[in-house]
């Protein structure tokens, strides 16, 4: 199982990311699809080639083929979105966000999965990615749907867990060179 070789792989002294990574997977009251889009929507987001090379096999295997494409444009299409909407926002003239964005964002519309899945999903990457405005915008999004809070916040738990254990496994690859 390639979470286990995720899990061996993580340092002594981040014992936390271990318990915790193997927990938000392993524990998840999320279902299958939503746990594993987002996986592999976060997998994708946390730049680690470890992290994704480890878990996208699992994703791939619980995902239909529908659902796991939908999960790698939810990390492509918020790599593009954070990046704008969280610019937008830092800025310190208002007048940005009145201008038209005139950025083609057709998945999010047709994603290919159920809406909500899609727009946990983008929450994920969002949170990893440190857009509040995304954040903001999907979550209320989800909340309209019906969604309750532990569901949202089990998606950011798993990119939490997920994006850590990224930054430590790519560190200590560094420092190992």
């Amino acid at each position: 199982m390639a979470l286990d070789e995720l899990k061996s792989a993580i340092p002594d002294f981040a014992k936390d990311l271990k318990l915790n990574l193997g927990s938000v997977i392993g524990n998840s009251e999320l279902p299958q699809q939503q746990l594993w889009g987002t996986v592999l929507a976060c997998a994708i987001a946390s730049r680690s080639p470890k992290v994704l090379r480890e878990l996208e096999p699992e994703a791939r295997a619980a995902l239909s083929a529908e659902a796991y494409t939908a999960a790698k444009s939810a990390a492509a299409i918020m790599a593009m979105n954070n990046v704008f909407y969280r610019t937008r926002h830092l800025l310190s003239d208002p007048e940005y966000g009145n201008l038209r964005a005139g950025l083609r964002m057709n998945v999010i519309g047709k994603p290919g999965v159920e809406k909500v899945d899609f727009e946990l999903w983008s929450l994920a990457v969002s949170a990893i990615n440190g857009c509040g405005q995304c954040l903001d915008s999907h979550e209320q999004v989800l909340r309209k749907a019906g969604v309750d809070r532990e569901t949202i916040q089990e998606a950011v738990k798993i990119a939490s867990v997920i994006q850590a254990v990224g930054v430590t496994l790519e560190a200590e690859a560094v420092l190992a060179e």
